[in-house]
């Protein structure tokens, strides 16, 4: 529609995952790295997680296309299925005769271990590709991993790769695929891209399609992509799909803040008004457009509803609050380690006190095992007063004898 007004060749943001279009982010680069060690390797189980939209799929892809010759691959997309169903698009994937709902599931895993050791023989490596792995049951994963129980000459017969949400990492914690965990031998998250990464994926993106200056961006509004798109490639293409036919239907290249927050909210909240907003702009004078025009609007109808669907059955506004969601986590992050910082201060200022009042206690005690020179000596006792001797009494002196009476005599 707007290719050749931009001078490109082809669509460079459409949301079918394209590995023409793989970008190598530093956690692509990662991903792509681990992957490929974890098949070279023989690894048994292979995790590759990442939100909606990060571009797994688009990774799994340029995977397969550069898969070694002597690797043979089954790929399994309908995750919401029972164990048996699971086995059946396996074999059939390999090529193998289901038979519908004739043969049951032991059948089926006599048939696929059969495949694999046949496989073996003829020196293949089979490649499980199983993608939106979040979906499975519990019940489900653990039939996945009984299959990595089949080995020949000390080999696994066959290699898994779980392709899935986040949500996967916690499906898999739970008690009952712990042995599924410890299987696990190579695992990769892919973190959404930077606000330098976001802004070299459009130029990317661009240069593949034809032409890396198609648009000129005016200061900041990289950095409105990247807060509204919170790095995620599928909404940076969504964004961006649509600033190219707003530019063409204003004929201009320059990208101006208020165009791109303009068809930001509109593709966001209220695509109807979009519509209606472009269906004047291309109209023009008032007059009927003619069937170029028409046509323009048609497949932009068109596209819209197709976004429709899409934002309904991943939760366009799930994602946007999920936004949010992280800012606020953030915030209490940082908010946890201040927190943390203060309690560690807290508790040095706690432990130097103890330390200051043990050594107080310690010279108190030392203080009254050996007192100090410089204390004064005790005051001695002032004696009591005497009271002299009472003086000794005068000796008495008799007195005059009384006269004798003479009896007999005179």
């Amino acid at each position: 529609m707007y290719e050749s007004y931009f001078g490109l060749t082809v669509k460079p943001f459409e949301l079918v995952p394209n590995p023409r279009f793989l970008f190598n982010s530093r956690s692509h680069k990662k991903a792509i790295s681990y992957l490929r060690y974890g098949l070279q390797e023989r690894a048994g189980f292979i995790l590759l997680t990442g939100e909606v939209g990060s571009g797994k799929t688009t990774i799994v892809r340029d995977l397969i296309n550069n898969l070694d010759a002597d690797m043979v691959l089954a790929m399994v997309y309908n995750t919401r299925a029972t164990a048996r169903q699971m086995l059946a698009m396996i074999n059939e994937d390999f090529g193998l005769e289901v038979g519908g709902k004739d043969k049951d599931k032991v059948t089926l895993l006599r048939d696929l271990n059969d495949h694999l050791v046949a496989l073996h023989a003829e020196q293949k490596r089979p490649v499980i590709i199983i993608d939106e792995a979040q979906n499975l049951s519990p019940a489900v994963l653990e039939e996945i991993r009984l299959l990595s129980n089949l080995e020949a000459d000390n080999f696994k017969l066959v290699q898994i790769v779980l392709v899935g949400q986040p949500e996967l990492q916690k499906l898999i914690t739970r008690p009952e695929l712990r042995q599924l965990r410890q299987r696990i031998s190579v695992h990769c998250h892919l973190e959404p891209l930077t606000r330098e990464e976001t802004e070299a994926y459009v130029y990317h993106r661009l240069a593949m399609a034809g032409n890396r200056n198609a648009l000129r961006w005016q200061e900041g509004t990289f950095d409105t992509l990247y807060g509204y798109s919170a790095g995620i490639p599928r909404l940076i293409n969504v964004f961006c799909d649509f600033v190219l036919l707003a530019a063409f239907v204003e004929e201009t290249h320059d990208i101006s803040l208020e165009m791109l927050e303009e068809v930001i909210g509109d593709v966001s909240w209220d695509r109807q008004v979009e519509a209606a907003r472009l269906h004047q702009a291309l109209a023009g004078g008032g007059g009927a457009a003619d069937e170029g025009i028409s046509d323009r609007l048609y497949r932009f109808e068109q596209r819209l509803a197709s976004l429709d669907a899409m934002h309904e059955e991943e939760g366009w506004i799930a994602r946007r609050l999920a936004v949010h969601e992280e800012l606020l986590e953030r915030l209490a992050d940082r908010q946890h380690e201040d927190a943390e910082r203060h309690d560690a201060g807290l508790e040095r200022i706690l432990r130097q006190l103890d330390e200051l009042q043990g050594a107080i206690g310690r010279l108190a005690l030392q203080a009254q095992l050996a007192p100090s020179a410089a204390q004064p000596a005790p005051l001695a006792a002032k004696p009591l007063p005497v009271e002299p001797p009472p003086a000794p009494k005068a000796p008495s002196v008799p007195g005059p004898l009384p006269k004798r009476r003479w009896f007999g005599r005179r």
